[in-house]
């Protein structure tokens, strides 16, 4: 069985070498997070994903989470509970959470990477605290003093858990339909009444209290998502009393099975609300796009774990001879890593992998410019690149992490198919990402149906700008010709979609999802060039071996290999409309 080992280096040269996000340190309230802070932190987090979370990982698949009826607990496997109080006693939950409630306040970019870490040797674990993540934002944005003083310092300290309850039974992306009803009580508490499904975490034995974030509708609220409202509902009240909150049920799920997925009854439940009345879902949004970079670094994480393995299962199998003869004469066979084939799905994994690294740090970093840096225009235009890119991280790395799992797979053979290697539990473990935190497809109808025509326009604008800038520094030639190519072809798809979609707009439904994935190629082409100019600048300097640079710039002419193909194919997929699509009779399928 092959260990995870953090990609220590990889991450350490996007982050100082690539993006200088050591720089975050001159921002207010990041003073701390300096270069050797960064990597102390990291060194720290590497040790905690290998040596506690890496260990029980399988086990945990195997065990799953139980549910008993009569008390309406869940157990979750063995071992999770003592590995989540290691990491809740690390300080893990609230590294990026605010000091003023026992945060450290380090850079939400800090998370992102160690996010990866967790999610490479433990997804099902990581969850837990993940989604408490989401409930510290929402809760630190929305709440009121009183709940703010009451459950962030608990949540952050990773005493308490926190959940998202969206989904019911007859609805999940129209939220519009739900039928959780909330009723205002004389001492401005609600109760709350109704079902939610598919509630990660709703129940489990790690900690003392669990708190949901629930969204409901008032008495009188508009029948639509305009109506909904947003509640934290405990576990356990402030006075000890259990809440009428209980878990109803586990999913049985193809993987993540030691996190508890729950059904979650509200019987009359207390809660309280969170933001102002009929604005849950914009408080929601605080939770669900936190939820979703994390959710594009799942598939990240996951994807590094698997190339770990098939790279070190392809250089140590043996069998048959390299095309050009032997390679190793004194073993009976030559490692499958010789043979072309094999060779073509392990680089395609590290150029994914190395490619979104960069994509989704430089997506971190400036979500924290967004926050922090003192120039109003710089922390503008940061967040207008990180409305544009969640929804690209969110699908393309989770879409594309989960193919790269499965090359994985694929290149080690029939020992790929079998529980001896854990590559079948991380395709499992990861297939459910581009379903959860809105579908992979909804993501990119997020990114054509409102990104792109927010602000008059504006954010597009603001991508072309950086993405110019960006290669304005390159030095390589054919890397610039590459970009700028790519850009065009990106431009336009963008100017056929705004000819066509305005008239119909299936047109645009019909283009969403290539769309997404040409802003994705064309994002991680600028990412590979921009490392490529770093690497071939650096190489020599004894930071890092030969080989290190090396497999850089080589991995570099890999990506450009195919990349126009890439854009050709998802150009040619816009531009053919829906006609095709929409063609077919219900009953003609």
């Amino acid at each position: 069985m092959a260990n995870y080992n953090a990609p220590l280096n990889d991450m350490h040269f996007v982050l100082f070498d690539v993006l200088k996000a050591h720089s975050l340190s001159e921002c207010p309230g990041y003073e701390d997070a300096t270069e050797d802070m960064v990597r102390a932190v990291l060194d720290e987090a590497a040790k905690m994903a290998e040596n506690v979370l890496q260990p029980i990982n399988q086990q945990g698949d195997i065990e799953g989470c139980h549910y008993d009826p009569e008390t309406k607990l869940v157990t979750t496997p063995t071992g999770f509970k003592e590995a989540y109080k290691m990491f809740a006693q690390g300080g893990w939950s609230g590294l990026s959470a605010s000091p003023e409630y026992g945060g450290q306040g380090l850079p939400h970019l800090l998370k992102i990477v160690v996010d990866e870490m967790a999610c490479s040797t433990n997804l099902s674990m990581g969850m837990y605290p993940g989604l408490s993540h989401g409930a510290i934002d929402a809760l630190t944005l929305h709440a009121s003093d009183h709940l703010k003083d009451t459950y962030l310092p608990k949540l952050i300290s990773g005493e308490w858990t926190g959940t998202m309850c969206l989904t019911e039974p007859q609805c999940g992306t129209d939220l519009g339909l739900i039928r959780t009803k909330a009723e205002p009580q004389a001492d401005n508490s609600y109760e709350i009444s109704g079902t939610k499904i598919w509630i990660t975490g709703g129940e489990h034995d790690m900690v003392d209290n669990i708190c949901h974030l629930v969204l409901a509708k008032l008495p009188g609220a508009p029948d639509s998502s305009k109506g909904i409202s947003l509640f934290l509902v405990p576990k356990f009240l402030e006075d000890g009393t259990r809440n009428t909150a209980f878990c109803g049920g586990l999913e049985h799920k193809m993987g993540i099975k030691a996190s508890a997925t729950c059904v979650m009854n509200f019987e009359n439940a207390k809660g309280w609300l969170i933001g102002n009345e009929n604005e849950g879902v914009k408080c929601m949004f605080t939770m669900m796009n936190s939820a979703r970079i994390m959710v594009g670094i799942q598939g990240l994480g996951l994807a590094e774990k698997a190339f770990q393995i098939s790279l070190g299962f392809a250089k140590e199998r043996l069998q048959s001879r390299s095309l050009t003869g032997p390679q190793k004469p004194n073993e009976k066979a030559d490692p499958i890593l010789v043979h072309p084939d094999v060779r073509r799905m392990i680089s395609q994994q590290k150029v994914f992998l190395e490619g979104a690294r960069c994509m989704a740090y430089w997506t971190g970093m400036h979500l924290d410019l967004s926050e922090k840096h003192p120039d109003e225009k710089v922390r503008e235009e940061a967040d207008d690149l990180v409305q544009i890119m969640t929804p690209i991280i969110k699908s393309y790395l989770t879409d594309d992490g989960y193919f790269s799992t499965d090359q994985a797979l694929q290149s080690m053979g029939g020992a790929g198919f079998t529980q001896d290697w854990e590559v079948e539990q991380l395709l499992r473990d990861g297939r459910i990402a581009r379903i959860y935190e809105g579908t992979n497809g909804i993501q990119a109808l997020d990114l054509v149906g409102r990104k792109l025509m927010i602000k008059g326009g504006r954010l597009p604008r603001t991508y072309f700008n950086k993405m110019k800038a960006m290669i304005a520094e390159l030095d390589n030639q054919d890397h610039v010709k590459h970009c700028e190519k790519l850009l065009e072809t990106l431009q336009g798809s963008l100017m056929w979609l705004a000819a066509h979609a305005s008239k119909d707009p299936e047109e645009a439904g019909a283009a969403a999802t290539p769309m997404l994935k040409l802003f994705a190629i064309t994002t991680m082409a600028v990412m590979w060039a921009t490392m490529a100019n770093v690497a071939k600048k650096k190489h020599g300097d004894g930071a890092y071996t030969d080989n290190f640079y090396q497999g850089k710039l080589k991995a570099a002419d890999h990506f450009f290999r195919s990349a126009h193909a890439q854009a050709g194919y998802f150009k040619a997929d816009i531009e053919a409309g829906k006609s095709t699509l929409m063609a077919f009779a219900d009953d003609e399928f």
